[in-house]
């Protein structure tokens, strides 16, 4: 947290000081005094912040952070606000051996990343992107959801994180309510058209049509898919009708750095960055999964063009010229 806020100041030239709230999130590591207040500790921040520490929300909790702050901006005109993302599996390694709970071991890794928000007019011009829309989408009311993805003990009273064999249904159908809601918002009036018919040829006129998929790839030029799983991207990759190009930030971020939980999206726009494929208007759709169960989107607008080259405090600004790689297929 420390390496990503230091690297966020020296960016951008704001002070410490100047931050008036502060939201970090953090699913399964909750200490006492929290995250957020060893943060408010270490620079020193003001007496009147508005701090939040958000626990066990799981790997789309870094948008749900952003969505509070987008709140909160509209409530306190004229500030900054910090959103940190993180993840700690070291207090939370399994060590029995119950195979749905050692899946947890083999994916996760350690990740971070730092997020600065402004609601001032004059930080326009030095922005990269403007938040348009937030999406959130929470299936905890029913059962099967709620339980896909569960910390408990096994039944040698070892605890660990177990994912259940229904999580890919469980997220298709979360991603399912949550496009259901993006979509009038982002795509443009054919698509929502074509969709409007399909559906009632299907609902009301009982003809036995496929549904149709509207083409998101009309409403973004990038995605940031969370990058929980191989089998994740390739289910929302079919789903989406996404091409290779679309998928690779995400395929690359999990290639390097694992499942990093709610920083993975951060991971991949960074990606998208490093390459130089970001120019002003771009869209960006973020789309985050995780345990509860929720499907939570985040919907960016590209303010001026990003170049490659300016990657201080890029994660991939060292290597990026070695991606993408082939990754091997699953015997």
């Amino acid at each position: 947290m420390f390496g990503a806020l230091d690297s966020l100041f020296s960016k951008t030239g704001v002070e410490p000081k100047d931050i008036g709230i502060l939201i970090v999130n953090c699913s399964l590591f909750n200490p006492t005094p929290s995250l957020s207040s060893m943060l408010v500790n270490h620079y020193k921040l003001r007496t009147d912040i508005k701090s939040f520490n958000l626990g066990g929300m799981g790997c789309s909790a870094g948008l749900i952070s952003i969505d509070l702050a987008k709140h909160l901006l509209q409530a306190n005109p004229n500030t900054y606000a910090i959103v940190v993302s993180t993840e700690n599996i070291t207090l939370n390694w399994y060590f029995g051996n119950d195979r749905s709970m050692l899946l947890c071991n083999c994916i996760f890794r350690m990740g971070g990343a730092a997020i600065l928000l402004s609601n001032k007019g004059r930080d326009r011009r030095r922005s990269k992107y403007e938040l348009v829309h937030s999406v959130r989408t929470h299936k905890g009311a029913d059962d099967n959801s709620y339980n896909c993805v569960y910390q408990r003990e096994d039944d040698k009273g070892i605890v660990g994180v177990s994912l259940a064999r229904e999580l890919m249904a469980v997220a298709g159908d979360a991603l399912k309510t949550n496009i259901t809601t993006l979509g009038p918002l982002v795509l443009p009036f054919s698509e929502q058209l074509m969709f409007l018919v399909t559906l009632v040829k299907r609902k009301v006129l009982r003809a036995k049509v496929r549904p149709y998929i509207p083409n998101f790839k009309l409403a973004f030029e990038h995605f940031c898919i969370h990058a929980g799983g191989r089998a994740v991207l390739d289910a929302i990759q079919k789903n989406l009708q996404l091409t290779e190009w679309h998928m690779e930030p995400s395929r690359m971020t999990l290639h390097r750095f694992g499942n990093t939980s709610s920083s993975s999206l951060w991971y991949e726009l960074a990606y998208t960055e490093a390459k130089g494929r970001v120019s002003r208007g771009n869209r960006v759709w973020q789309i985050a999964f995780g345990s509860g169960f929720k499907c939570n989107s985040a919907v960016w607008k590209a303010l001026r063009d990003i170049p490659a080259k300016e990657g201080r405090g890029n994660p991939w600004f060292d290597c990026i010229n070695k991606y993408p790689v082939e990754v091997p297929p699953i015997a």
